[in-house]
């Protein structure tokens, strides 16, 4: 069955096309994200939902959509979305952060300008029939310094403006590598330095705890006298309060401002303020943005649903669609893993290590740890995923490390998992061979070499003679058929392991008929979903 798309907001006729065009089933209702009761009561038909910002993804919606595998917002901000509540629930969130990049930097970039030389206070006085020629005093913005916050997609276009323009550009952002930084053509400082060397400054930073309020009233005082701030990013990155009064008192000659703590902004400390430009954000409204982001939220969420691949997720490691196939097998080997620990270990989970030996170590291991950590947790939750497993692991506040190294071993790559429990350490290994099917190779550091099957009995024992006799008879007896029977052993007469891949379901009765052999310490049942 092709994979059902709700669109509730506006797109263009061509991106829902492009859902069509890729086998995926669309439902375009436009106007139904205004109406939040009718799209709790149908959400649940729904593998997708494609949204701009009038339908709100609240935690109710996302817990009436039973089907929903990934929400894609048109768009950059997902403040409409509720992503804990969508990663809690395995969803993925996409947005478009590329498709609008040119649009808001080119909006910033015009309110440098009309900030620079008061435009817009001027055409109201002359459309008013003044001639206040000597009231608008300007300045130039060539050789001007601009202090960038933030070089990201939006940042790094805004600062190449401003090169074409000759200004010189300060950029401050604890991501940007010196490298980068000397390839853009800016100079990287720490926040203090920008705020007292720039005569304009703009931000492009997402609003998290760590830049909410980056511009408050002590850093507006470390600004240089006569200083204009541009805000095209978000509303709340700059107090405006601090920032009207930064104003009033002449500290700061003036601000253009495209986004505001509260929106819609009815009201605002900075309304009516002398050489403060406002517009009702619209970094992003150009009609080739609108068309640009609806076309890649179409292409994102089909690419996702047809064939695996993850792009722009707020909660999900990416996975490109050349790597998708590759990885596929991996990431269920991955899973098969996660689920093998999870099933045998009984008491709470401390610490997770996750190695990465050779060929997997160049791989996309935030992907491979996402369904390492699924697999894990599923034998107690079982509607968990790759979304939402980071989540619980880190709610639980157990320790996860990820190792990788180059080849050590026969294999080109594997995956060794670890996990420490307050009494015991419990370890797996496995790889894929040319047939693309996982295999166990390591367990307890016993080496073995033995298929996945989706019914399993895992046994751990002393080594005796007779135990290869003892558990054939035992399963023949209760009319299980044993596909594969592989063997490991820690050393002659100690630790000893059997891992059995058989037709189907092994009932409690049989498994009890083994653990009451005095050499058998554990016959543990195991299941796989290896589809």
């Amino acid at each position: 069955m092709a994979p059902r798309v709700l669109v509730s907001d506006e797109l263009s006729e061509t991106a829902v096309q492009i859902f069509r065009d890729r086998g995926v089933e669309v439902d375009f209702q436009p106007k139904l994200g205004k109406d939040k009761d009718k799209l709790a009561e149908i959400i649940g038909n729904y593998d997708g939902l494609a949204i701009r910002s009038a339908t709100k993804a609240t935690e109710k919606l996302i817990a009436a959509a039973t089907n929903l595998k990934v929400i894609g917002r048109a768009g950059i901000g997902v403040d409409n979305v509720d992503i804990p509540a969508a990663s809690r629930r395995g969803i993925i969130v996409m947005n478009t952060p590329f498709g609008n990049s040119i649009t808001t930097a080119e909006h910033a970039i015009a309110l440098l300008f009309a900030v620079a030389r008061q435009l817009p206070a001027a055409d109201t006085s002359t459309q008013a029939g003044k001639w206040e020629k000597s009231r608008f005093m300007g300045v130039e913005i060539t050789g001007k310094t601009l202090g960038v916050i933030g070089a990201g997609n939006i940042g790094s276009i805004v600062c190449s403006r401003a090169i074409g323009l000759k200004m010189h550009v300060l950029a401050y952002d604890p991501f940007l590598s010196k490298e980068r930084a000397e390839e853009m053509g800016v100079t990287k400082v720490e926040l203090d330095e920008l705020l007292a060397q720039a005569d304009f400054i703009t931000l492009h930073v997402p609003l998290t705890d760590k830049t909410r309020s980056i511009l408050n009233a002590e850093a507006l005082a470390k600004t240089k006298p006569g200083v204009r701030i541009v805000n095209c990013a978000r509303g709340g990155l700059v107090d405006e309060k601090a920032l009207a009064d930064a104003i009033r008192s002449g500290h700061v000659a003036g601000a253009g401002f495209d986004v505001f703590e509260v929106e819609p902004a009815t009201e605002s400390p900075l309304f009516g303020l002398p050489n403060v430009v406002c517009t009702p954000h619209l970094g992003a409204s150009t009609t080739e943005a609108q068309e640009n982001v609806a076309l890649q939220v179409a292409e994102q969420m089909s690419d996702y649903l047809v064939k695996g691949a993850v792009s722009n997720a707020i909660n999900m490691p990416s996975i490109t669609a050349e790597e998708a196939p590759i990885l596929k097998p991996f990431i269920r080997l991955a899973d098969v893993l996660g689920a093998f620990v999870g099933q045998v270990t009984e008491s709470a989970i401390k610490e997770i290590e996750i190695l990465y030996d050779g060929a997997t170590a160049g791989m996309n291991t935030k992907a491979l740890t996402s369904a390492v950590l699924a697999g894990l947790i599923r034998p107690q939750v079982a509607d968990v995923n790759m979304v939402s497993a980071p989540i619980m692991i880190k709610e639980k506040g157990v320790i996860l490390s990820e190792v990788k190294r180059d080849k050590t071993g026969v294999f080109d790559g594997y995956i060794k998992l670890t996990v420490k429990t307050a009494n015991q350490t419990r370890s797996v290994a496995g790889t894929v061979f040319s047939d693309g099917k996982p295999r166990f190779i390591q367990i307890k550091g016993i080496n073995l070499d033995a298929d996945v099957g989706s019914h399993m009995v895992y046994i751990t024992n002393t080594d005796v003679p007779g135990m290869i006799g003892f558990i054939g008879t035992t399963l023949g007896n209760a009319g299980v058929n044993i596909a594969n029977f592989q063997l490991g052993r820690e050393k002659e007469a100690g630790d000893a392991i059997a891992l059995l891949y058989v037709d189907g379901p092994v009932s409690e009765d049989v498994l009890d008929k083994l653990r009451a052999n005095a050499a058998i310490r554990q016959a543990k049942p195991l299941v796989f979903n290896i589809d």
